[in-house]
Parts: structure tokens; sequence; C-alpha cells
């Protein structure tokens, strides 16, 4: 079964086709235009430009997708979207243009939520993977465990209840002066550190609930910048990294163990666009050894926001009677 997707829930605008089966997960095309050039200029996502910018990219992409695929518009047989959560004007430019594209051509059409999309990108990579697992999913917006019962069946048992990890490591990074996104800066740095140069607040709220809370250390990190620059202080850098990503990565294999032994599951699934950090990786490969937990995590390429990992999710949604019409809509949280 071919699946024609798109992914529009932030700055990146993506489509792919893939070809799905109960022996097949097949990447045919995923292309994606990225923002972040243009976003880069203001230090953040502007969600009135990522708009406009998905209205002029959404087209041509589409295009490129079928022609780097082989596949034409007839042969496609089902056309999933993200329509939620996600900045509103962005999700409702790759809404609209699935629901006219699958209304033009008679095609089933599949609304996908962006977070099972992010889970369902560990299928691609994964070839066996079968649920169910226990799932962690990091990202700018998102910072939360799930039950993922069934392909279709999730729910949420813990989550952070402030700032998610991906904009904590983003703030931290433009206080620092790095170019944005600073996620991906703040763990190349971090390698070159001392992480336990300074002591930062740890991100575990306690040991009764498997939530999180990425405020404090927000705060104390900029604290902590602010004081060594009104002083005159040399900042390292690479220091400043190393610690905060200390904090957060103990944090999250101290809760991942807990979240295991609660659920009782020997699979633990990471997704999002954080999953790509080097140290969270392995911090949870590290836990994993030696037990009988695997650990999966999604090919660099796809985990960030992509359409692939929408077409996955989209087979599993349209198999268990998920569809839409032209009144399809989009939501932000």
């Amino acid at each position: 079964m071919l699946v024609l997707s798109f992914e529009s829930s932030c700055d990146e605008t993506a489509c792919a086709v893939v070809k799905m089966s109960d022996s097949c997960r097949e990447v045919k095309s995923n292309i994606i235009a990225s923002q972040v050039d243009i976003h880069a200029l203001y230090g953040g996502v502007v969600p009135e430009i990522a708009s406009r910018a998905h209205i002029e990219a959404i087209s041509k992409i589409t295009y490129e997708a079928l022609d780097v695929a082989g596949v034409t518009i007839k042969d496609i047989d089902i056309i999933a979207v993200t329509n939620g959560p996600g900045l509103i004007g962005a999700l409702l430019v790759g809404v609209n243009f699935a629901k006219s594209l699958a209304y033009a051509n008679n095609i089933p059409l599949v609304p996908i939520d962006h977070i099972r999309g992010h889970v369902a990108a560990n299928y691609l990579t994964h070839k066996k993977l079968e649920p169910p697992f226990l799932s962690l999913v990091v990202s700018g917006g998102h910072t939360s465990f799930f039950d993922v019962k069934s392909y279709t069946e999730f729910e949420e048992i813990a989550s952070t209840r402030d700032d998610a990890v991906g904009e904590c490591f983003d703030k931290i990074g433009r206080v620092m002066g790095l170019p944005y996104p600073g996620g991906a800066m703040m763990d190349k740095l971090a390698s070159q550190g001392d992480k336990y140069a300074i002591a930062f607040p740890s991100p575990s709220i306690n040991k009764e609930t498997l939530d999180f809370s990425f405020s404090g250390l927000k705060t104390a990190v900029i604290n902590y910048l602010n004081t060594k620059n009104q002083k005159g202080e040399q900042i390292i850098r690479e220091d400043v990294a190393a610690s905060v990503t200390f904090s957060i990565t103990e944090a999250i294999k101290q809760k991942v163990h807990d979240a295991l032994i609660k659920t009782g599951y020997d699979k633990i699934v990471l997704a999002g666009g954080v999953s790509a950090n080097s140290h969270i990786r392995h911090a949870l490969m590290e836990l994993c050894n030696g037990t009988d937990v695997t650990f999966y995590a999604p090919e660099l390429s796809l985990c960030g926001d992509n359409a692939a990992m929408i077409g996955a999710q989209g087979y599993y949604e349209f198999l268990d009677g998920a569809s839409a019409d032209e009144a399809l809509n989009a939501y932000p949280s």
C-alpha cells in the first residue's frame, strides 16, 4: 500500500511516499523543505512566517516526492496528514492541501497526531518493532511517556509539567549566544566540556511521579549565565552545555528506569526531535546494556519533523478505520 503523507506542524514542510504492508516498511521518498535559515534571523520560529513558507513550498515538494518515488498520484492508496498538535497556521496549510488533493483524486484521507508520527518513525528504522512498548517522546514541545498498547492505542502516563526538554536546550543555547536551533550545538559542546563542572538542578520532580519539570533548570542556567556576565567572569560554554546535558540525561535515565518497572515492558522506544541527542541516546543504551530491555531510536534522518513517519502511522490508522472528509480541521494542542 502506497501512502502519500504531509507534515507541516512547525517549521519544516515535508512530503513523503512510503510503501507499507505486513511485511514491508519502505521509504520511497522523504522530501523536507527546511525553514531553519529563515527563523535563525529571529532566534526562533515566527508562526506567521512559517505558515507563508509552507504555502510556498508544499506544492513543489509534493511533485518532488512523487517523482523521487517513481509514482504518480494515481498510484497512491492513502493520503495522510498531520492535523495536530502544532502551530495552527502551519498545520492548516498541510491539512487544506491534503484535503484538496484527496478530494480531487478520490483518495482516502487519514488525519495523524504528530506525536504518534514521531513514534512511528521507529517502525521505518526497526522493521520488526511491534507494540506493545514504552515510548519516551522528547522534542521542542513535548516530553512525555506513552504506554503504546497497539499501533493506534496510546496512553500518556507522564509528561513535563512546564517546558519541554527541547525548549530547554534551545532557550539556554540562545542565551549562550549559540545559533538557532541551539539544541544541536549544545549536543556538540557537551562532548567537549566537563559535566561535573557546575551543579545544576535536576528536571526530575520526585520518586513518586514519572513527570519532569524543566523550567527550574532553565531558569537556574540562565541566572548562572547572567550572573557571570554581570561580574565580567569567563563563561566556559562547553562546561555549561556538558553540565546541563548531564542533569537532563541523568533525570531521563532514572525516569525511564522507573517507567520500565512500572509498566513491565522490555522495550523502550525513543522518539521526537531531541531523540537525535547523542548523550540521551548513549544514556539509554547504557541503561539497557546487560538487561533484558531493548532500546530503540529512529535513524537520525527520521528524528526531526518529517512526512515519512506520518505515512507510517497513517497506514496503521487507516487499517484501524480512521478517515476524514473535507470537514477535517487542525488543532494546536
